[in-house]
């Protein structure tokens, strides 16, 4: 029984007849408010996680926020709600309706910050807030301080960190079932945005798997290329989706994490693997698990020491929460998981139980200062230790 559950029962055997217990269990059986934030135009609302409140009885959206107007009047009908509920300023919505959860759904990186603080500031229980989290190392201490300060509970939209398999590749890993963990190697998409955009945009999702399996990172080094040759200053670019600057078509970045794994990720723009790179392999001395983000089965054990030349083929796998080759008892995981469902639950849950999320503040911030090391290591020409010294974005002080 939840917190919640547990006070709807209390106030009923106690029989409570007050005017203050009447109207506090009336609270605590009222949904929870949701306001959601978007773009039209400047990031949209992300991938479904303005209708995800939909699927939770618990939850129920009272309001939108979109500064375009043709966008904001789709997103109401949308959501079903009237123009009264629409916004076209979201502090103004904030201020206004002051909703326990505030869905910041934009995929524009530029906005977050601001959208993060006035959320806090206006009294939100709760934040869920598309990928990637903010810009720099100086945004995620603001960020962070402001949810510390209040007790606001923020949970970044990192999926496949939800995924509960993971907990099942743990228990493989400490049984043996892949031998030593050797290393981790990651890859973004490799499409059109190889390099240095494809770090943000998806590579974000892996470096996030990375750091669990590996622990938080102790250090990174890394290279970015331009057509073949190291960047220079002259390189620097100001990205779409408001990344900020970006530098790069290919990049080699390899981390090094607390529990003694060294991990690598790489993304080279066209790299002509159709997509299949994206993901994460932990390399083992008697097996290997590969994760594909977004995939399911998300991951699959592919046995046997894969340095080892062989005549047959490599046997793959499906790993579910039952374990390798079993069928997935739980019904529509996937889609749960997909449609942001998992991860509200669990935002809800961190709320009621006064815990951090599952991919919060620390998880979350973690992925930033991976990503940001990549470009500091390169603009220092050195490995960089975490957390990082440079708390802007690291080219904008090229070197």
């Amino acid at each position: 029984m939840d917190r919640r559950q547990f006070s709807i029962a209390a106030v009923s055997l106690m029989g409570a007849t007050c005017n203050a217990s009447v109207e506090a269990l009336e609270t605590r059986m009222k949904p929870w408010s949701v306001g959601v934030i978007g773009h039209t135009g400047r990031g949209d609302y992300g991938h479904g996680l303005d209708t995800v409140w939909r699927h939770l009885p618990q939850t129920k959206v009272v309001a939108v926020a979109d500064a375009n107007p043709e966008g904001l009047g789709r997103e109401l009908r949308k959501l079903g709600l009237g123009p009264e509920r629409g916004y076209s300023d979201y502090r103004v919505m904030l201020k206004e309706t002051q909703p326990q959860i505030v869905a910041i759904c934009p995929r524009h990186l530029d906005q977050h910050c601001d959208m993060i603080l006035a959320a806090v500031d206006s009294g939100a229980e709760g934040i869920y807030v598309e990928k990637p989290f903010v810009q720099t190392p100086k945004q995620l201490d603001e960020v962070i301080q402001a949810c510390q300060k209040n007790n606001t509970k923020l949970a970044v939209a990192h999926r496949n960190r939800y995924h509960p398999v993971l907990q099942t590749i743990d228990q493989l890993i400490v049984a043996g079932r892949i031998g030593r963990l050797l290393e981790i190697r990651g890859r973004g998409k490799g499409d059109r945005r190889g390099g240095a955009e494809d770090l943000w945009v998806l590579g974000s999702h892996v470096l996030n798997l990375m750091a669990y399996f590996g622990g938080p990172p102790d250090a990174c080094s890394a290279t970015l290329y331009r057509k073949g040759r190291k960047v220079v200053e002259q390189d620097r670019v100001v990205g779409g989706e408001g990344l900020g600057w970006l530098a790069g078509d290919e990049l080699h970045a390899t981390y090094r994490f607390s529990k003694g794994i060294t991990g690598h990720f790489d993304s080279i723009a066209n790299d002509g693997t159709e997509n299949f790179g994206f993901g994460l392999r932990l390399i083992g001395s008697r097996g290997v698990i590969q994760i594909w983000c977004d995939d399911s089965p998300l991951a699959r054990l592919v046995p046997g020491n894969p340095f080892q030349p062989t005549d047959s083929g490599q046997q793959s796998l499906p790993i579910s929460t039952a374990g390798v080759g079993q069928a997935e008892p739980l019904e529509g995981l996937h889609q749960r998981v997909h449609q942001h469902i998992v991860p509200v639950e669990d935002l809800l849950d961190a709320i009621t139980n006064d815990r951090e999320p599952i991919c919060g503040l620390e998880d979350a911030g973690m992925t930033v200062e991976m990503i940001c090391g990549v470009f500091q290591s390169h603009c220092l020409g050195r490995a960089v230790e975490f957390p990082l010294v440079e708390r802007e974005h690291p080219l904008s002080k090229f070197r």
